[in-house]
């Protein structure tokens, strides 16, 4: 099943382990000590850019009853609220900015525009995520409560809507976000009280009020009688929003290879472990200058999982040492177009729909599941985990090549 010993499972000794995250921690040190007048530019620059794209949207907006302004404003506007979202908001609230001590893009005062509030975000994904990432148990973001994306959970007949369960999800992912700290299932099942959860409930109402009331009143009656022009707009633009924010997430964690791992394997967890950790649960794609710009540097996630706070436009050159340490160690470096990485992630949530025994490989070496035992009929065992993993692929083409 998962991951219970991370250093066997990547071929490494406890020395080495350790010598990697000395690496890991000095380029940090290195990146931190190089921080500067031009990674403020970049930010006040993609501040300045963004706040233009909505004003500009919202201008457009007033002539919506014209196809071709309706097109421009509504475009216009969703790239803003991509921009808001993933390259300003969640990496405001990491705490990326928090060392130019300015008070509007601090992680404690950054409010963003989506109906989840930022202090849920922020313990559900900086704490509980980050810290936990993909531990089976205690990572709420191994299948968002709502998908089963490895075996290790079992399997239940809810299970074969997951199909159309990750649509809704995917349309509507600003308000998955916003329930996912809450826990009000945990309220049914007598888990926590009503007052337990009251306060957390009662800060999410007054987010959805001032999102919907801003979004689809306000904004389409500004426009007059185009108010129903205006109002299909700004919807559009959340959902490609919505759209655009589930792609990059879900091909950060879920495609082939982005291992998940169980609660004993992080017992005593030293930080070179933890390093280790992020690198073999998360995944990159591939993405040009502009594609990596609106997915607010994610395509880098890897590198984003080993430095959360540091600044996102310095995730690219991160990228160089980081792979040269992958070389240096023998390990994966997890990256294809975003399409693969997609379509692989889509076919392990279509997959795991079904129940176990409609499934062909094992719990221990299948794409979306692995663990240290997938290696046990490897003889002589290999130099590291990169090696490995090629051994049974070319394993797997020789036993097909025999069937034929």
């Amino acid at each position: 099943m998962a991951i219970s010993d991370i250093n066997e499972y990547a071929h490494l000794s406890e020395a080495d382990v350790e010598t990697l995250g000395a690496e890991l921690g000095a380029l940090r040190r290195r990146i931190e000590s190089d921080l500067g007048e031009r990674d403020v530019r970049y930010l006040r620059r993609t501040i300045f850019a963004q706040r233009a794209l909505e004003v500009a949207g919202r201008l457009a907006l007033f002539g919506s009853n014209k196809k071709s302004l309706w097109l421009a404003g509504t475009a216009s506007l969703a790239a803003a609220k991509i921009i808001e979202n993933m390259e300003l908001g969640h990496n405001v609230m990491h705490g990326q900015w928090d060392w130019m001590n300015d008070p509007e893009v601090h992680s404690t005062s950054w409010e963003w525009d989506m109906v989840c509030a930022s202090p849920h975000w922020k313990h559900s994904h900086n704490y509980i995520h980050h810290k936990y990432t993909n531990v089976v148990g205690m990572d709420h973001d191994v299948g968002y409560k709502l998908l089963r994306v490895t075996r290790d959970e079992p399997w239940q007949a809810k299970f074969l809507y997951q199909p159309i369960s990750n649509l809704l999800l995917a349309a509507g992912f600003e308000w998955g976000i916003g329930l996912h700290d809450l826990n009000l299932t945990g309220v049914l099942k007598g888990e926590q009280t009503w007052e337990e959860a009251k306060p957390g409930a009662k800060l999410f109402a007054q987010k959805i009020v001032k999102q919907v009331g801003k979004d689809y009143l306000l904004f389409p009656a500004l426009t007059g009688p185009n108010f129903k022009h205006t109002l299909t707009a700004n919807l559009t633009a959340n959902l490609a929003r919505n759209l655009w924010a589930y792609v990059v997430i879900f091909c950060g964690h879920f495609p082939d290879g982005a291992e998940k791992f169980t609660i004993e394997s992080i017992e005593n967890e030293t930080r070179g472990q933890w390093y280790l950790r992020q690198m073999l649960g998360t995944a990159n794609f591939e993405a040009g200058p502009a594609m990596a710009f609106m997915s607010g540097n994610l395509c880098y996630q890897i590198e984003h999982h080993l430095y959360p706070d540091l600044p996102s436009n310095r995730m690219a050159e991160i990228s160089v040492p980081v792979r040269e340490l992958c070389e240096k160690y023998d390990l994966p470096y997890n990256t294809e177009s975003l399409t693969v990485q997609y379509l692989r992630t889509l076919r392990t949530i279509n997959k795991l729909a079904l129940p176990d025994r409609f499934l062909k490989a094992t719990s221990d070496d299948a794409p979306e599941t692995a663990s240290e035992r997938r290696f046990d009929g490897q003889v002589p065992r290999a130099k590291g985990l990169k090696t490995a993993l090629g051994r049974l692929r070319e394993s797997r083409k020789a036993a097909k090549r025999a069937r034929r």
